[in-house]
């Protein structure tokens, strides 16, 4: 998840709540299956069997998830963590490529069963000091995505130990660069995507629910981002730029966090069918001495159109102003209904119904995701991990702010869940 917009909750808060393969060798897949073998294949692995196989690797997977937290590296210098992710899905016995899109890692574990080829994606990069809410002296894994990495080699250790009884082919993307929203293009112009034939990919993120909780975003997920510049003239442009700022931040729907009560309302409206977040917008508009920068996003993404058009027509008020958009904006992430629903279907089957919460909005609504570029090409699921403990603030369950703690029980909870899911999607007829 790439940076929050917003950082008014300042850091001093206090709080009282609650053998490398060369290129491309490893990627080929199986072919697909017959429709009378995937008629016979059943619905995946037994739940309780994923359970077993996972309690017996908890102790190393939080070993593995605490060296990666002490180790942490920003967006395209993940040499370390990829060496890491590699060594532990060699030894579990996957076909393993390196250095796709940078420092991605792909893993290919196929079961002995036909079925299809379904992926997981798991980010390995730090948030850098500047994406760190309130500033930070060094990179930290304050989005989670040590725990990415580690719920997804504990996946692929799970799923190895059962290859025996496993569908299809589960491919294993462990992707760089998230935080500069550039790792999934690089990965998906490698070609990894149609290298490895996959049908669908999934993914989790921490997110600031009870650990034990899992909240599904079908038919929404996280805003997209645009940017664009106004260049003002005249001797009093300066003036002008900052009276302009002012004008365009209005056009904001939803304001920044203020504090850990303005944290837990966006939580519940996140969760508030045709809520405040169902349609939003967030702007920020920056003078910079005759310039103004704006920086938005929005829900639902057609809204660009319209909030580049009010952009434009307010900066014209102003003589001499000239608006422009350099890029198109960076896409939103939209989850398909129909996984996201089956997807809560399984994990109420799987941990229960109070277990299951569905999103009605994009949240959250000041980060953006580049998943959605997987999402672009081939259908999915994104589903937030609840790794708030009891009894913490909301801080420790929300990435990017310094307090971020994570809730290490969620790994294992993880685990469960994506090696059960997985391996129900590639026996899928």
């Amino acid at each position: 998840m790439d940076r929050p917009e917003g950082r008014a909750l300042a850091r001093r808060t206090v709080l009282t709540g609650t053998a490398a393969v060369g290129a491309g060798l490893a990627w080929g897949t199986a072919g697909p299956a017959s429709a009378a073998g995937a008629a016979g294949r059943g619905l995946g692995l037994a739940q309780e069997v994923v359970d077993a196989e996972t309690a017996c690797l908890e102790r190393a997977l939080l070993a593995l998830r605490r060296d990666l937290h002490r180790h942490p590296e920003p967006p395209g210098c993940e040499r370390r963590t990829a060496g890491v992710v590699a060594r532990e899905l060699r030894a579990a016995g996957l076909a393993v490529t390196t250095g796709v899109g940078g420092h991605g890692v792909v893993g290919v574990l196929r079961g002995t069963r036909p079925g299809r080829t379904v992926a997981y994606r798991a980010d390995m990069d730090a948030v850098p000091p500047r994406d760190i809410v309130g500033g930070g002296p060094a990179p930290a894994h304050l989005c989670g995505h040590d725990l990415h990495t580690t719920i997804g080699v504990g996946t692929a250790r799970v799923l190895a130990r059962l290859r025996h009884h496993l569908s299809g082919t589960v491919v294993f993307l462990f992707q760089p660069a998230e935080e500069s929203l550039s790792g999934a293009r690089a990965m998906v112009d490698a070609g990894v995507l149609d290298r490895t034939r996959v049908a669908e990919i999934h993914a989790l993120h921490c997110g600031p629910f009870p650990v034990g909780q899992f909240a599904t975003t079908a038919g929404f997920g996280l805003p997209g981002q645009d940017r664009g510049e106004v260049a003002l003239a005249g001797p009093d442009a300066s003036e002008a730029a900052r009276r302009l700022a002012a004008e365009l931040g209005a056009l904001a729907t939803v304001a920044l966090p203020d504090g850990p009560a303005d944290l837990e309302r966006l939580v519940a409206d996140a969760q508030t069918p045709a809520g405040p977040l169902a349609r939003f917008v967030t702007l920020q508009a920056r003078a910079r001495e005759a310039t103004v920068g704006v920086s938005y996003r929005c829900w639902p993404q057609e809204r660009y159109v319209k909030v580049r058009a009010d952009v434009r027509r307010i900066a014209g008020s102003y003589p001499g102003a000239s608006v422009r958009f350099p890029d198109d904006p960076f896409p939103a992430m939209v989850s398909p209904r129909a996984e996201g629903r089956a997807l809560a279907r399984h994990l109420r089957g799987a941990f229960g119904r109070s277990a299951v919460s569905t999103l009605h909005a994009a949240f959250p609504p000041f980060s953006g995701e580049d998943f959605a570029l997987y999402l672009e090409r081939v259908p999915g699921t994104f589903t937030f991990l609840g790794v708030r403990a009891p009894g913490t603030p909301i801080t420790a369950g929300y990435p990017h702010y310094p307090e971020f703690t994570p809730d290490e029980r969620a790994i294992g909870l993880g685990v469960r869940a994506m090696a059960g899911w997985l391996a129900r999607r590639s026996a899928r007829a």
